[in-house]
């Protein structure tokens, strides 16, 4: 078996709170996203690119999540405020993938968005293949426009995900997998 079939089986989500520094950073930082930007991409449209959350970053990017979900819910408690503001503190590194999807004469836009999937699966198996962990999540605040704008997304861009990444704080354990007699069948068998 190769090593690339042993990382894949290997490879597990590992939730924000559980990831801590050291992240990747300079030349790692873009060798990472030069390799999740290298996907299928048909028309070779490019319908996505890379927001960087580190550093000082993330604790401007908490406040903006924070004060819009107070103003949304003017009845949270501040353990839920604080609770929404420290999503985006946990990782050391989180690179949100932007699709920028359009109309196109040839290239259908669900194509173009399963191609930011993609960005987003090969972005976690490179972070795996460097020695880190991370997570793809999205959250309320992946679909409000007010932190979106915050965030640099124009109003016809939409989050595919935010990639947490860091370094594991626990051993990394395993979920149950699909059976895959339940969720395979063959043509014409």
């Amino acid at each position: 078996m190769t090593d690339t079939l042993s990382l894949l089986k290997l490879r597990r989500s590992v939730p924000p709170q559980f990831l801590a520094t050291p992240g990747p950073e300079g030349s790692q930082l873009d060798e990472l996203l030069a390799i999740a930007a290298r996907v299928p991409d048909h028309g070779k449209l490019v319908p996505w690119r890379f927001i960087v959350f580190s550093g000082a970053a993330r604790e401007k990017a908490a406040e903006v999540v924070a004060r819009v979900f107070r103003e949304r819910n003017p009845q949270a408690s501040e353990e839920q405020v604080e609770f929404e503001r420290k999503r985006l503190l946990h990782a050391p590194v989180i690179v949100a993938v932007v699709s920028r999807a359009r109309e196109h004469v040839k290239i259908p836009l669900w194509e173009q968005e399963l191609s930011s999937g993609a960005v987003c699966m090969n972005m976690l198996v490179a972070a795996h293949a460097m020695g880190y962990a991370g997570s793809w999540l999205t959250n309320w605040f992946g679909f409000d426009r007010e932190v979106l704008s915050a965030f640099g997304l124009g109003d016809d861009e939409r989050i595919a995900g935010f990639v947490h990444i860091g370094t594991p704080t626990a051993p990394i354990t395993d979920r149950d997998r699909p059976v895959m007699a339940e969720i395979v069948s063959h043509y014409g068998a």
